[in-house]
């Protein structure tokens, strides 16, 4: 994943939300380069993590977990059980980032523990740590006004990986919350992320359909979600029953 990222190449990835590993499964059988578990937001929880990177492991596609808030536990944890990153949920400032890298890494560089769990095959593979490091990635989420303001100084901080965009939140920074890209918002995206580009990192962004995906990798984009698995099943069955003429009502999802 590093080296795709680095060589400029496309890295297309799936966002996690449900249980089943077998959605993992699926999504390396499809050739996906990364999944992303969600544990921000909804029910997954370490148990849940466990399972899709047991679902992952010996694969090329890189299992990052998006931790719900920048913690020395969990983000030693999700790695130990076998995460091959973390994405950084709303960071605003440099020093937020310095201490993701920091709890990622193990030292010199940070001061991640070493266990005896699934990433050093349980103890019997101490020397994993050697290059541990330079293999787990650290992708802070630009998801608000304040991180797009401070993006030269958090760029300066060492040991990261990529930026992921998150454009409902920033959306809601900005003064326009439950719209994806409110008014500005889209331009102010695409200008972080050019600022992103010169310095050489990679950028991502989740697309919201198909044509939304080509779009975004035209506009330089690397890392670009697919989808997220609740919402392209929902999609899907959408599609499905309306071309078999039942109209699916919006307003039963606020009932």
């Amino acid at each position: 994943m590093k080296q795709k990222l680095k060589n400029g190449e496309v890295a297309l990835g799936l966002w996690v939300t449900l249980e089943s590993p077998s959605i993992t499964e699926i999504a390396l059988r499809l050739g996906l380069d990364w999944i992303c578990i969600d544990t921000e937001h909804g029910h997954l929880d370490f148990k849940e993590v466990v399972e899709h990177s047991r679902a992952a492991s010996r694969s090329d596609v890189a299992c990052l977990v998006r931790v719900q808030e920048i913690e020395q536990g969990v983000i030693k944890r999700v790695l130990d059980l076998g995460a091959d990153g973390i994405l950084v949920p709303q960071i605003r400032t440099a020093e937020e980032v310095e201490r993701a890298v920091y709890f990622a890494k193990y030292p010199p560089r940070g001061f991640r523990g070493i266990g005896a769990e699934r990433s050093t095959f349980w103890g019997k593979a101490l020397s994993e740590a050697r290059t541990g490091n330079e293999h787990t990635l650290v992708i802070p989420l630009i998801e608000n006004m304040e991180a797009g303001r401070n993006i030269h100084s958090i760029m300066d901080v060492p040991d990261v990986d990529a930026f992921f965009f998150g454009p409902a939140d920033y959306s809601a920074s900005a003064g326009y919350a439950g719209e994806w890209e409110g008014p500005g918002v889209a331009d102010e995206i695409l200008r972080v992320k050019d600022q992103i580009r010169e310095r050489g990192f990679a950028c991502g962004i989740m697309a919201t359909d198909s044509k939304n995906g080509q779009t975004r990798l035209e506009q330089g984009f690397q890392m670009v979600g697919i989808g997220a698995d609740a919402g392209l099943l929902i999609r899907a069955m959408t599609e499905m029953m309306q071309s078999l003429g039942r109209i699916v009502d919006p307003g039963t999802w606020n009932r």
